[in-house]
């Protein structure tokens, strides 16, 4: 499996997923273009990366702020060509519907939902015109089965997978796969921020029994991303431990 020659544009990339998927992207050969708000986490990441000899590019941006996010893509189409889109970068505003403040509910949709659909409006064109693209979402357990006091983030992630297939059908005979990768109980930052009450029962209740690692989840995107995976589009993979089964 190689990818290389191939750009990677992965967003979220300093830490959990977004940084496993860079680390293992770059052991493939890719050239990376790392985006994240994180001022502090995300140089390190790219800093660790070009010192292991990658082809890094790294840009701290707010994704939710349209017009500097469309003015980024812009500036990086006339340079190069992204060849691979990785939607990744997320985070949570819990609260059961009767209670979540309308504003929480907008923000989770607004990095889970609408960054993914204006990154790819932004750069499927392009990918289509190459006859080779490959699109990547990340979705999440939630978003098959909903889950109490996940309004907005299991309504995002169930989204992502409408999302993920309709780009599909759409990029699907000029040459572009698009998939969702489902991650179940996975070692990141804010599931370990979880109480141990509410995260050690899911975990138990895997079926592999254990939580699983970010590199488990980026090694299944890092395929999907190469020409290995050239028969698969609009398909939703679980990396749960059997979660959800």
């Amino acid at each position: 499996m190689s990818l290389k020659n191939r750009t990677a544009l992965i967003t979220g990339a300093g830490q959990g997923i977004g940084k496993a998927c860079a680390e293992v992207f770059a052991g493939h050969g890719a050239r990376l273009i790392l985006l994240d708000k994180n001022r502090k986490t995300l140089p390190h990441v790219a800093r660790q990366l070009k010192t292991a000899g990658a082809d890094v590019d790294h840009r701290i941006i707010d994704l939710t702020r349209t017009q500097p996010l469309v003015k980024m893509i812009d500036e990086i189409l006339a340079e190069r060509s992204v060849d691979i889109l990785v939607n990744n970068a997320g985070f949570d505003r819990p609260g059961i519907t009767a209670k979540i403040d309308k504003n929480d509910y907008n923000a989770v949709l607004s990095i889970h939902l609408g960054v993914p659909f204006l990154l790819s409006k932004l750069l499927l064109p392009r990918m289509r015109v190459n006859k080779w693209g490959r699109i990547v979402n990340i979705s999440s357990i939630y978003g098959l089965m909903g889950a109490k006091g996940e309004v907005a983030y299991a309504a995002a992630k169930a989204g992502v997978l409408g999302l993920t297939k309709t780009l599909a059908r759409e990029g699907g005979k000029d040459g572009v796969t698009v998939n969702a990768v489902v991650p179940g109980m996975i070692r990141t930052p804010p599931i370990m921020k979880m109480p141990e009450k509410y995260r050690d029962p899911i975990i138990a209740d895997s079926i592999l029994g254990r939580i699983g690692e970010p590199e488990e989840v980026a090694r299944v995107v890092a395929f999907l991303a190469s020409d290995d995976a050239s028969y698969i589009t609009a398909a939703e993979i679980k990396v749960s431990g059997g979660w959800g089964a």
